[in-house]
């Protein structure tokens, strides 16, 4: 799967706007803005604790709604997917030659999934 740190940025622009605000901004300190325990608790005006608490529940909400609808993973079997297709239209256009007018179709195609946003 990813490390912690990806793992929680995918969670949190999936579902960051489900959690509270105290959740979401310490979320966002922590893992956008990359600042320590102690740095959020002091522009906060928290305790550590009370970080680290928030960060926690936030977390643990975070993994219970990907648990519930599971869009990270749908994320990740959309892009295995793709993947394959992209490898195939490799080897089709390697078999075929690029100049066959088949050839160009799937250039065109192999150019939609590489414009796509996942």
């Amino acid at each position: 799967m990813y490390d912690h740190l990806t793992e929680a940025s995918l969670l949190y622009d999936f579902y960051g706007e489900l959690l509270s605000e105290r959740q979401k901004e310490v979320l966002t300190l922590r893992y956008e803005d990359d600042l320590s325990l102690a740095e959020i608790a002091e522009e906060l005006g928290i305790s550590r604790q009370g970080v680290h608490d928030a960060l926690k529940n936030g977390e643990k909400a975070l993994q219970r709604y990907e648990e519930k609808l599971g869009l990270v993973k749908r994320l990740e079997d959309s892009t295995e997917v793709i993947k394959k297709i992209d490898a195939e239209i490799g080897d089709l256009l390697i078999e075929m030659g690029e100049r066959e007018p088949a050839a160009e179709r799937l250039l065109k195609i192999r150019k939609i999934i590489d414009n796509l946003e996942l």
